[in-house]
């Protein structure tokens, strides 16, 4: 009962220290707290354990806000658009459309955006292609057409010489046959 007394007495620090030298008074450990059963449950739900209806309190948007979707799927979009500018994959001009399509919700995902640029490139290489064709065609239609006309200048032209040839053959056959005039 002395000690109890002795211990119920120290009133300050200096007296607390000297008990705690003593061996009168000694450090409870710390209560343990451990992580490990919820550990598990975060492993569990992960895999997708004890997330059906009956555990959740907040609405869809509460648990995974719309927003924060919208944002992941902008910046996947825009960071692909860039990257696809930057390398000269598409040019400024399809940058510009496919990044205001992007904005207006008109691409679900990065495969679907990727899916689509291919289809616009390819549209275009075949648009190029038949384009230039039409003005290959254009060109030998035009060649065509001058040589044509020169054909038929130089047919003219013939035509023109042989009927001067035979006038003027013609002209000295008469000079020949008429009688000279005193």
């Amino acid at each position: 009962s002395g000690i109890n007394a002795e211990i119920s007495n120290a009133n300050s620090r200096q007296n607390i220290r000297r008990l705690i030298k003593d061996g009168l008074i000694i450090k409870k450990p710390v209560t343990v707290h451990s992580r490990a059963r919820c550990r598990k449950d975060m492993i569990a739900r992960r895999k997708g354990r004890h997330t059906g209806p009956g555990k959740r309190r907040g609405t869809a948007n509460a648990r995974m806000p719309q927003k924060v979707l919208w944002m992941r799927r902008m910046r996947v979009l825009r960071r692909l658009l860039k990257r696809y500018r930057a390398s000269g994959k598409i040019n400024k001009h399809l940058y510009r459309e496919l990044y205001l399509q992007a904005k207006g919700n008109g691409f679900k995902n990065k495969r679907v955006l990727i899916e689509f640029i291919h289809k616009k490139k390819a549209e275009q290489a075949r648009t190029k292609e038949l384009s230039q064709l039409a003005e290959a065609m254009r060109a030998k239609k035009r060649e065509a057409r001058i040589r044509r006309e020169e054909r038929l200048q130089k047919k003219r032209q013939d035509r023109i010489d042989s009927i001067l040839e035979a006038e003027n053959a013609i002209a000295a056959q008469q000079q020949q046959q008429a009688p000279p005039q005193a």
